[in-house]
């Protein structure tokens, strides 16, 4: 008995993950020819430390501290988490391609939450987007880049031409929206992090800037 009602639970617990992550649709915009074959995230290129006060709600777990994000290289970032008393929670080096635990603390050690700090950051800190299709409503530009199963709607704000959103999808349904704010191209002052199908939202407010 006991099996069959594991069994059940975990299909009812995908039935309800179908069901609460939507199929994303753009609306209130208009295709437009553009010569844009690449667009990219430049918030985070520059060579120089990026520092925020974080915040991050998974379910009803909240965590903040001080996250500190480094580029090495051109392909890979380091990220630490600090407590605000400076204690070291998490720091993992991370590429699109590649993914390095250097520490993290065992309280946090868990599998589901390094997948998902993981696949997170993988996302935020892609920095190309090769263009599939281009369009534009009253605010904003925006490039749509598909990759195998993904994709990517970038929206630049038109006035300043500043990335402000990035919704990311897979299969056509939608994961998570990424929101700025930033006076800069190399610089976002604050970013939301919101995830569509499950209770997770991460906030990055500016601690320093960069030049």
């Amino acid at each position: 008995m006991l099996p069959f009602l594991r069994q059940s639970f975990l299909y009812s617990l995908i039935l309800i993950l179908a069901a609460s992550c939507k199929t994303y649709k753009l609306t209130d915009a208009k295709p437009v020819s553009s010569s844009e074959k690449i667009v990219e995230n430049l918030y985070f290129s520059s060579g120089e430390d990026y520092v925020y006060k974080c915040q991050m709600d998974i379910y009803k777990n909240h965590v903040s501290g001080i996250l500190i994000i480094k580029k090495l290289n051109e392909t890979t970032h380091r990220v630490a988490l600090t407590s605000d008393f400076g204690n070291k929670l998490i720091d993992f080096e991370v590429s699109e391609n590649d993914f390095k635990l250097n520490y993290v603390l065992p309280d946090l050690d868990k599998k589901i939450v390094i997948n998902f700090l993981k696949n997170d950051f993988q996302e935020l800190l892609k920095r190309k987007y090769p263009v599939s299709e281009s369009f534009e409503n009253n605010h904003a530009k925006i490039y749509l880049s598909k990759m195998e199963n993904k994709s990517y709607f970038l929206f630049f704000n038109k006035e300043n031409n500043l990335l402000k959103q990035i919704i990311y999808t897979k299969n056509n349904k939608e994961k998570i929206d990424f929101t700025f704010d930033a006076k800069k191209p190399i610089f976002a002052d604050s970013l939301n992090l919101q995830h569509k199908d499950f209770k997770i939202n991460i906030k990055l407010f500016q601690i320093t800037e960069t030049e």
